[in-house]
């Protein structure tokens, strides 16, 4: 059977979270070759603590092939978990690399509100605003 590699995001997966490996294991389904590449990625620049380079180095110290770890590391960074710092940015001296990014917790905590605000929205107007958007998507 082919196991799926759209990336599974239901609320109970996350809820029982644990660790990396869980995470990795819903962001690269089915692809285990990814799900150790992001792991190293994501621990790499967790231990690193500032700015790193390249992650080239990555390829050579855990047998990695060149076309995952940039698949990978294209990956994470659309998804905002990490994030490539120009050496044109100020707030970091003049550096360039890759740093880990919260992106991605952002935007779910920025999700996450506007879900909340939504159902509670019960100004006067709003069901017919709802009603009428609902008609508008029908096919």
């Amino acid at each position: 059977m082919i196991e799926s590699t759209k990336i599974d995001i239901r609320h109970r997966r996350i809820t029982q979270l644990e660790d990396l490996t869980d995470l990795v294991a819903i962001l690269f389904p089915g692809n285990r070759n990814q799900q150790h590449a992001a792991a190293r990625i994501l621990i790499a620049l967790k231990q690193a603590k500032r700015i790193v380079p390249s992650l080239g180095f990555l390829e050579h110290e855990h047998a990695l092939s060149r076309r995952t770890l940039e698949r990978t590391r294209a990956k994470l960074g659309r998804l905002g978990l990490i994030e490539h710092v120009s050496w044109m940015n100020s707030r970091h001296g003049g550096q360039q690399g890759w740093k880990l990014s919260s992106r991605m917790s952002g935007a779910l905590k920025s999700l996450a509100e506007r879900v909340d605000a939504w159902q509670k929205d019960d100004t006067p107007g709003r069901q017919e605003k709802d009603d009428l958007l609902s008609r508008l998507l029908r096919p």
